[in-house]
């Protein structure tokens, strides 16, 4: 992994924590889990994608 990829101590601890967490959870609750995670994920990336646009008047009407 290159320097600017490899994680910070408290996230390579919250990863630990993470996979505590996981672990004790069945099936069922690990799906519904991961189901949930990635909606999560798809709506951050919405919201970069929306700051995004703002930040370089995307979502603008262009001026005349």
């Amino acid at each position: 992994m290159s320097n600017q990829m490899k994680l910070s101590l408290e996230q390579q601890f919250n990863i630990r924590s993470f996979e505590t967490q996981v672990k004790g959870m069945s099936h069922e609750q690990a799906q519904e889990f991961l189901v949930k995670l990635y909606e999560q994920m798809l709506m951050r990336d919405n919201m970069y994608k929306d700051f995004i646009r703002h930040q370089w008047g995307i979502d603008s009407p262009p001026r005349v």
